[in-house]
């Protein structure tokens, strides 16, 4: 027999209103071990659910079912099968793309994304930690890949009391993987690169953005090159920037690879480099701006904010009449009204008017669930400059 969890009439409604996550706050009482699956309990004795169960994180409660629908294996197979199916659905042009996207495919807090024939998974709770052999049995049985790598070295581990670490599940995963994306091609560090080994999220966004790039481009934050290599095509000038020696070693072996030479790659804080550019009295036709996500958390939203749009205020400046601006954020903290507003206050104070073009959001293959604002957390605006 499972554990059981009862939780408070707040923690109850939490969960009837759609949100799986249950807080430490709103726990009552415990009869469970750390990391299983528990039966979650309202305040008046009725089961509300089955659940995953941390008793490290500020987040204990991750719901799996509603009433007294077991949470067993052949449920997580069943829904690992329906994520599956839906990414086969999307019929996506690459070999690269994220195959279970935990809370919005109902398996929360579970990662796994495609490289070619490899999968990367992420256990980011304690409870899908310690299922990790049976998930990479079903993994194995669903997609026969030549390999799985868990890549549980991502910091939020921390906070459910897990050790940060990598590990070969199954087979056998080389330390680079060439994988597609429409026609750009990488080569993915499935070990080190960030994520999982790559940013697969913006696959769409960058070729919503090949719509629009035309002349002088510039990628800000460029990491390997994503926006860079897929855009380089239209644009018979392009320069690439990157704090990171590493990341900007990558884009020029990146560029070698796809035929794109012309992309100057260069090392330099994106910040100093703006304003440079701007004192030189520099024009692009095409701008990329796809910075980290500068709000870790509610306390760096104001910080946060103010650097969104400092590099929006110098690329406005910087960008030609008629030019394109892809300014993207991921941070889940700033939401799309507050960016929305701060392009705003960036033309407005840049005396730049720009129209939206297009508003996007993370790829089709990282879907957001409904009533979860949690799992929508990457804005990306297509901008115009219309004088």
């Amino acid at each position: 027999m499972p554990g059981t969890v009862v939780v408070s009439a707040r923690g109850e409604q939490r969960v009837r209103t759609g949100h799986p996550w249950i807080y430490r706050a709103d726990v009552v009482d415990v009869d469970a071990e750390a990391g299983t699956v528990v039966q979650v309990i309202g305040p008046r004795r009725r089961t509300i659910g089955y659940a995953l169960f941390s008793d490290q994180s500020q987040i204990p409660i991750r719901m799996l079912t509603r009433g007294e629908t077991a949470a067993d294996l052949a449920l997580f197979r069943a829904r690992l099968e329906r994520a599956i199916a839906y990414r086969a659905a999307l019929a996506i042009d690459a070999t690269a793309y994220r195959l279970v996207h935990a809370e919005a495919d109902l398996l929360p807090s579970l990662v796994v994304d495609r490289y070619g024939d490899y999968l990367v998974v992420q256990a980011l709770s304690q409870a899908i930690d310690r299922l990790l052999p049976e998930l990479t049995a079903l993994l194995v049985e669903l997609m026969a890949p030549a390999g799985i790598l868990a890549r549980n070295d991502a910091k939020v581990r921390t906070l459910e009391g897990l050790e940060q670490r990598i590990d070969v599940l199954h087979g056998q995963v080389p330390e680079a993987v060439v994988v597609r994306e429409g026609p750009v091609e990488y080569e993915a560090d499935l070990r080190k690169g960030q994520k999982t080994g790559l940013f697969l999220d913006q696959r769409e966004n960058r070729e919503a953005a090949a719509r629009y790039a035309r002349g002088r481009l510039l990628d800000c934050f460029s990491y390997h090159g994503g926006f860079a290599l897929r855009l380089a095509r239209q644009c018979p000038e392009a320069a690439a920037i990157d704090i990171s020696a590493d990341a900007v070693a990558r884009i020029r072996a990146n560029a070698e690879r796809n035929g794109v030479p012309h992309i100057d790659a260069r090392e330099a804080n994106v910040f100093d480099e703006l304003r440079r550019l701007e004192r030189a009295g520099a024009r692009f036709d095409t701008i990329v701006l796809d910075p980290p996500a500068f709000a870790k958390n509610k306390a760096s939203i104001p910080n946060a904010l103010a650097g969104y749009k400092e590099i929006n205020l110098r690329a406005m400046r910087l960008l030609a009449p008629g030019g394109c601006l892809v300014t993207c954020s991921c941070s889940y903290h700033v939401n799309e009204e507050m960016f929305a507003a701060m392009l705003h206050e960036a033309s407005v104070d840049s005396r730049t008017p720009v129209t939206i073009v297009e508003k996007r959001m993370q790829g089709r293959d990282h879907p957001v669930l409904v009533g979860v604002p949690e799992t929508y957390y990457l804005k990306c605006f297509i901008l115009r400059r219309v004088e």
